[in-house]
């Protein structure tokens, strides 16, 4: 019996936020999907505005699948995650044991074409976009807390918007100047 696909299935019972409170609550499936969206904007935006060439397909697909071990681990919040080296590996090294025990739910003749998404290599460009765009997605979502009247994303929206600007990544920047302004809209100003 195949129980990958219903263990994926669990991603939309994880919340994500767990240590702000929230107007909205958010889980895993959310926000992997939130971060596909935006991934594939990113690759598109680095093939047609800048003249690159990525695989959009497989940054749309990382992103898909980049939260998938957290079905077993939980969301740990950034900062417990990134307190310091060893935690970060410690927790790197959960994730990984997390994505080998789901990809192991597959039949063994599917799990190599999964496996390059669950546990991707991280030195790739493909990847790089889905970090990008997983750090857009947390500034919108203190955008979205923000304007619904929840001041306590007000330090995190700052210090995000600072990190994405470091990044100097021409494609966030673009996105940053050119999309990211309409979540700031009501659904009447978008209209």
């Amino acid at each position: 019996m195949n129980k990958f696909f219903a263990f994926i299935n669990r991603m939309k019972y994880i919340k994500r936020w767990s240590l702000m409170r929230s107007i909205r609550e958010e889980n895993i499936m959310e926000h992997s999907h939130q971060v596909a969206v935006i991934s594939h904007a990113l690759a598109i935006i680095k093939n047609k505005v800048f003249n690159e060439e990525i695989d959009v397909n497989k940054v749309v697909l990382l992103a898909q699948y980049h939260e998938v071990g957290e079905v077993i681990t939980g969301d740990l919040p950034t900062p417990i995650k990134y307190f310091n080296p060893e935690i970060k590996s410690a927790y790197k090294d959960l994730e990984k044991n997390a994505c080998e025990k789901i990809l192991n739910m597959l039949p063994e003749e599917l799990r190599g074409e999964y496996s390059q998404y669950v546990i991707p290599e991280t030195d790739t460009e493909e990847y790089r976009i889905v970090k990008y765009a997983d750090r857009l997605c947390a500034y919108l979502k203190c955008v979205e807390e923000i304007k619904a009247g929840n001041s306590e994303f007000k330090k995190a929206k700052t210090s995000i918007l600072s990190d994405l600007k470091n990044m100097k990544s021409k494609e966030v920047d673009y996105f940053l100047k050119e999309c990211a302004p309409a979540y700031e809209l009501t659904l009447d100003e978008l209209d």
